[in-house]
C-alpha cells in the first residue's frame, strides 16, 4: 500500500460531544432543566474530544503507537 493511501484516523471531538450530550441529559433532567444539561453535557463532551485528539496527535508524534502497545526493544 503506498504512502498516499494509507488511512489517517479520525477526530475524537464528534465521540466527545456524543458522550457530553448523553452526561448533559442526564444532568439535565436531574437538574429538571434539559436545555441548561445539555449545554454543560456538550461543553464537556468539546474539552473531552479536543483532550483525546491531543493525547492520539503527542503519542503520534513521539512515535508511539496508537493502539498502546509498547516497543518491546524498550
Amino acid at each position: 500500500m503506498s504512502e498516499e493511501n494509507k488511512q489517517q484516523p479520525g477526530s475524537m471531538l464528534g465521540a466527545g460531544i456524543a458522550i457530553g450530550i448523553g452526561i448533559g441529559a442526564a444532568m439535565g433532567i436531574a437538574l429538571d432543566n434539559l436545555a441548561v444539561g445539555m449545554g454543560i453535557g456538550i461543553a464537556i463532551g468539546i474539552a473531552f474530544g479536543v483532550a483525546f485528539d491531543a493525547q492520539r496527535r503527542k503519542r503520534s508524534s513521539d512515535g508511539e503507537s496508537s493502539n498502546g502497545t509498547e516497543d518491546p526493544k524498550d
